[in-house]
Formats: C-alpha cells, sequence, structure tokens
C-alpha cells in the first residue's frame, strides 16, 4: 500500500513513548490512519493539530498493516486553537467526522464541505458565517451515510408549501397546517436548511437541534458520548455568542 495525498487532520493519538496515530480524510481515498515517527515531538505536534491540512504519504506492506506516515504541512489552523469558539467548532466538526465515517472509503463531498467549513471558520472566528454551513455539514453527513432527511415535502399531506417543521422520529418535513396542534413535539424547522443561504444565529442554532438529534440516535449512539460531549460545548458557547 503506497498513498500519498492532502489531507485533513482529523484525530491524533499518543502511541508509544514518541509516535501518534494520525487519522485524516482525503477527498479520493476516505479516512486513513497512519503511524507517524516522532508524531508528538516539537516539531511534529504543530503540524498534526486537528483541521489542519497536510500532504500525507501512507507506506505499508499489507493491508492489514497500520501504514506509517510522513506529513508536510500544506495549511496551519493551529491558531485558532487559540480560541474558545472556533476552537469548539473544529474539535466537534473533526471528531464527528474521524467517529462517523468508515475507514478508505471516498466521501468526495463530504471532504470539499468540511474543508469549506473549516474556511468559513478561519474567515469568521464569530460564528457569522460558520454555524449555518456546519448544520448543513451535519445533514449532508447525515445523508452521505444513509441518513438523510426529507426535507423536500410533508411526511403527512405530501405538500411541499409551508414546509415549518420537522418530525423528531420519521426525519420528514411537516407542513404547518398538519402540525397544528403538534408543535411542542415537532422541531422547527429553519428555511436555510431547504432553501440555502444566510442564516441568523437563532436559524443555526435551530439547523443544529434538529441535525444534532438524528447525528446522536442513528449515527453517534451507545459507545460515543465522548464525541457528542465535544458538541455539547460548541452548541453551549454559540448559545452564548447569539444571547
Amino acid at each position: 500500500m503506497h498513498l500519498i495525498a492532502d489531507a485533513i487532520v482529523l484525530s491524533v493519538r499518543a502511541h508509544g513513548e514518541h509516535g501518534a496515530v494520525v487519522r485524516a480524510l482525503t477527498r479520493d481515498d476516505g479516512v486513513r490512519a497512519g503511524y507517524v515517527r516522532g508524531g508528538h515531538s516539537r516539531r511534529l505536534r504543530p503540524v498534526l493539530q486537528p483541521a489542519n491540512l497536510v500532504r500525507g504519504e501512507w507506506r505499508a506492506r499489507s493491508d492489514e498493516q497500520l501504514p506509517a506516515l510522513t506529513v508536510e504541512l500544506v495549511h496551519s489552523r493551529a491558531p485558532l486553537h487559540a480560541e474558545a469558539l472556533p476552537a469548539a467548532a473544529l474539535d466537534w466538526s473533526t471528531a464527528l467526522t474521524a467517529a462517523a465515517l468508515p475507514e478508505a472509503q471516498p466521501y468526495p463531498r463530504l471532504h470539499d464541505a468540511l474543508g469549506g467549513v473549516l474556511d468559513a471558520v478561519e474567515a469568521a472566528p464569530s460564528a457569522r458565517g460558520w454555524a449555518a454551513a456546519l448544520a448543513r455539514y451535519e445533514l449532508l453527513l447525515l445523508a452521505e451515510l444513509g441518513f438523510g432527511l426529507d426535507l423536500t415535502g410533508c411526511v403527512v399531506t405530501g405538500a411541499a408549501d409551508d414546509l415549518a417543521f420537522v418530525s423528531p422520529k420519521s426525519g420528514g418535513a411537516v407542513s404547518r397546517a398538519a402540525a397544528a396542534g403538534y408543535e411542542a413535539r415537532l422541531f422547527a424547522l429553519p428555511r436555510f436548511l431547504v432553501a440555502g443561504g444566510a442564516a441568523s444565529g437563532e436559524e443555526a442554532l435551530a439547523g443544529l437541534a434538529i441535525t444534532g438529534h438524528f447525528l446522536a440516535r442513528d449515527v453517534l449512539s451507545d459507545r460515543r458520548r465522548d464525541v457528542l460531549a465535544a458538541r455539547e460545548r460548541l452548541v453551549a458557547r454559540l448559545q452564548r455568542a447569539v444571547a
């Protein structure tokens, strides 16, 4: 096995006294893990930060062996880890991707969308420009893994007009008329999840409430509670920022 590709660093785990096991997302070969010799050295720690873009070279004698990985920094987002809100966004988006995606399966749309979210966080650390993009990324991840929501028509009547809610059970949109009397049991559906475009802070939080529910239920259940804790920290910081 020999692979050379640009990749987004997703996670770094200490291995041995000085090494690290790194998982990174490539566009055409999916998530790839590798052992980086000296991965916890002073020289490589700034390179192996989640959300950094690196040029990686993976080498292994067989598909069963953990490849040796060498990395070269292409673009650093390390300064963002010193700011609470953008750091929480980087931690969550990379941790979600690392936990949710299987190894060595290409997800080019997710790779490009994650890169877009990380670029947006870098461009506007205050969350004005990236909270809605993060919600759309989570929505795309659900769809790519086979848990997509149906926001094209009312799950009750089939109507495509005035969609205002989402069912927490089916993941389908519900029109305002069909939801009458049951609004408290449903998620409010912000328009940007259906039509795209910009979103207010409150709308972005409403979108994240929807995607968070389905991520916890369908993708990150049981053993991945530590991953969801990163999301809870992010949402709490976003709520304070909006307030």
